[in-house]
């Protein structure tokens, strides 16, 4: 089966996603201007969207001084298609965090768990600031009390994948968010 026969249609086209990561830079640089600040992605769905958002705020004039970029990696999904609400540190942080200005960078929130966890375990950890970012923001079924300090696109209430968000580890490398069709669930 190929990709093409599983996408029931896509919902943000690569162009729409490249202007939102670009207002997300134009916030966060706005946010930052001057200051040193540390991107931390969480892997593996952040990993396209934490490297665009880095490459777009370094075009930015008066953005942040110096941008550097991290990756820890948890699970809450295993194989399935929904969050089992338990959240799992797979790769913490290489840097330490303490006394740096950080922006948690998300493919997506959907119930709030995962970001909830990670910003209470990383805000232990000291940092001089602490900021949420995603650019796919699902509330309809929120459980966990969030803040989101900059959202790119409000994604509808469905499984979706590309460019970066998976199923069963396919689809992620799509450059674009789509809807699979309902057979590739029974696989």
């Amino acid at each position: 089966m190929s990709y093409g026969e599983a996408i029931e249609r896509t919902l943000f086209t690569s162009d729409e996603i490249r202007r939102a990561v670009e207002r997300l830079a134009a916030a966060i640089g706005a946010d930052f201007r001057g200051q040193p600040l540390l991107l931390l992605g969480v892997l593996k769905g952040a990993l396209y969207v934490t490297a665009d958002l880095a490459r777009s705020l370094s075009l930015q004039k008066d953005g942040p001084s110096e941008i550097r970029i991290d990756y820890l990696a948890v699970s809450s999904y295993g194989n399935a298609a929904r969050s089992s609400g338990e959240v799992r540190i797979l790769r913490d942080t290489s840097e330490n965090i303490t006394g740096k200005n950080v922006v948690i960078v998300e493919d997506i929130v959907d119930n709030g768990h995962t970001i909830a966890y990670l910003a209470g375990l990383l805000r232990d950890r000291a940092p001089r600031s602490l900021r949420t970012c995603v650019l796919f923001d699902k509330p309809y079924h929120r459980q966990a009390s969030v803040t989101l300090d900059y959202v790119g696109l409000t994604a509808p209430d469905a499984f979706v994948v590309g460019y970066g968000l998976d199923y069963q580890e396919r689809y992620r490398n799509l450059p674009f968010l789509a809807l699979l069709r309902s057979w590739v669930f029974s696989e």
